[in-house]
């Protein structure tokens, strides 16, 4: 069974107001357990919109998204909380760290989140850390790490709960090329061993090293 299985999904915003915008148009796309796979397109043609709808942060207005063989569209609001808190990880091109803490309180707090004891979230988070090459940088506070660091702290973060899935939203595109190389690298580590991964960008250097490219143009999947 495909791990995501979208169906002719239309999104639309504001549906009863005269400023309706459509985002995407009947758009159907599968993503099968342990792929690594590219949603490629320009500003504005959708792709933020359909990461939103697949990470479980936003609602189709029609068709169809199951994820992990469960159909979203029956799922309330909490229901929806516990799926992304036990089973999405969340990389975004501003790392979107808190600037008081360290890397490693960083990395747990989406253990805080599922209630882990403080020993245990210290030691996963100090092993996530370790996975990404941070292992020295533990109690660092993201100001005093490159951002290519805190993009690494910001992808344990997102792998310390074992997520069914990590997307990625432009996870290179506030990084230079030397940088943007090195998380497209871990990525890819993290993909051999067996993590689903999805990377939305405009970047054609990105798209080439996944395994999978997916172009959305107009809201539409070419």
């Amino acid at each position: 069974m495909s791990l995501i299985q979208i169906q002719n999904v239309v999104k639309t915003y504001s549906p009863d107001k005269p400023n309706s915008f459509t985002a995407l148009h009947g758009v159907s796309l599968n993503v099968e357990a342990g792929e690594f796979v590219t949603i490629m397109g320009v500003s504005g043609s959708g792709k933020s919109t359909l990461m939103n709808i697949i990470g479980c942060l936003d609602q189709l207005t029609l068709g169809s998204y199951r994820f992990d063989g469960e159909l979203i569209s029956e799922k309330s609001s909490a229901d929806l909380v516990k799926i992304r808190r036990h089973k999405i990880g969340f990389v975004f091109q501003n790392f979107n760290l808190l600037p008081r803490y360290s890397a490693l309180a960083n990395v747990e707090l989406p253990l805080i989140y599922q209630g882990i004891h403080a020993h245990e979230r210290h030691q996963r988070a100090r092993q996530v850390l370790e996975q990404v090459g941070l292992g020295n940088k533990t109690m660092s506070k993201p100001a005093m790490l490159s951002g290519g660091e805190q993009q690494r702290v910001a992808i344990a973060r997102a792998l310390i709960t074992k997520p069914s899935i990590i997307l990625a939203d432009e996870p290179t595109g506030n990084l230079d090329s030397a940088s943007g190389s090195q998380i497209m690298n871990i990525l890819q580590t993290l993909n051999n061993q067996g993590v689903t991964i999805i990377v939305v960008t405009h970047d054609p250097n990105v798209a080439a090293q996944t395994k999978r490219t997916v172009h959305i143009i107009d809201g539409k999947i070419e």
